[in-house]
């Protein structure tokens, strides 16, 4: 875990793609010059050769190759929150493995969900009374807050086993699969799995984690005795349910099964423990609700479907698609334009 600095923060938060020059080309068979658009600009009108853009944040740079040679040479990054899931189409692999510095500055780069912590991370949040916080006060919590790049070792991941948890008032409260395709062999497993995700949850996050209500994602490999945590996300909205909706979530009894125990153990207990109520003497099972994709389910069979592909649009596409024929017709006549005035200025340089 890297902690950023000012200069570094601000490197994320200007606009453009320029990274720095001294990164050798990595081994996946790409290099920033394939594209002018990210290279470090030398040219000698514009931009003096020797300026380095990583100059005032050096030490974090060569923090961060140092640790992706530690991890064996490939990593994946993430920020307070959110990983740059959303920009891997950026990548020469299409996927979040990063094997130099580089790489993971253009994914953090070209991330909305990056973006999204380094500007909006108290949005939706209240004070201490509940009151929903004001823009000064959203301000003044960002530029107070402590922002780490955390660079995780990369290994191949099945999807098929990799499980969404949600903890309401420090209970298991639901389970379901991160991956929506339809999985046979996951409905043998059904209580298997159950048992082993409620057994790491009351071994290493009930008790020890600060918050009360959370979600946390965990991956169950072959041969499928042990547990690894892979994230931690806040108990919101803007935390994706998947095969649940919030409003089920909000509302589920967090107590499924109640089963009292017999009359005779009750009374002898009362007579034991007279200061105890016989509401006490009732044993309490929670079984957290596993929901796996079945196979006549709308979702089950999304292996052509691409995640975040809004992302891959500029905005203002992405909110006229969305409005209707009438701002889809005023940003078509707005490109018109612009690709005429391009030609024209072109036309005037010639």
């Amino acid at each position: 875990m890297i902690k950023l600095t000012p200069p570094f923060l601000s490197y994320l938060r200007a606009d453009g793609i320029v990274l720095p020059s001294d990164e050798e080309q990595t081994p996946h068979g790409w290099s920033d010059s394939d594209s002018g658009i990210f290279e470090n600009p030398n040219d000698e009108d514009e931009e003096d050769e020797d300026e380095d853009v990583a100059s005032p944040w050096r030490e974090i740079h060569e923090m961060i190759k140092a640790t992706i040679e530690e991890l064996e040479g490939r990593v994946v990054p993430k920020l307070n929150w959110s990983a740059p899931k959303d920009a891997t189409w950026i990548s020469a692999l299409n996927s979040m493995e990063c094997r130099s510095a580089n790489d993971i500055y253009l994914l953090l780069k070209s991330s909305d969900f990056v973006t999204h912590d380094l500007e909006h991370a108290f949005d939706d949040c209240v004070d201490d009374e509940g009151t929903p916080l004001d823009p000064e006060s959203k301000s003044e919590a960002t530029s107070k807050l402590p922002y780490y790049l955390v660079l995780r070792k990369y290994f191949q991941l099945n999807p098929s086993l990799e499980f969404r948890c949600f903890v309401r008032k420090r209970r298991l409260l639901a389970v379901c699969q991160r991956d929506l395709n339809h999985f046979e062999f996951l409905f043998k497993m059904e209580d298997a799995l159950r048992q082993k995700m409620q057994e790491f949850f009351d071994l290493r996050l009930r008790d020890t984690f600060s918050d009360e209500n959370f979600v946390f994602d965990v991956y169950i490999p072959p041969p499928h005795d042990r547990v690894w945590l892979v994230d931690i996300n806040p108990w919101a909205q803007r935390t994706d349910p998947l095969l649940f909706s919030w409003l089920e979530l909000l509302t589920m009894p967090d107590i499924l099964d109640t089963t009292p125990l017999p009359s005779k153990d009750i009374s002898n207990n009362i007579e034991q423990h007279s200061d105890q109520t016989p509401s006490d003497e009732v044993e309490e099972i929670f079984l957290p609700e596993i929901r796996l994709v079945q196979r006549d389910d709308p979702e089950a069979y999304n292996f052509n479907t691409q995640q975040y592909s809004a992302h891959k649009l500029p905005r203002e596409v992405v909110d006229a698609t969305t409005g209707g024929p009438g701002p889809l017709k005023d940003f078509a006549e707005q490109w018109k334009e612009m690709l005429a005035k391009q030609q024209e200025n072109q036309s005037e340089d010639e």
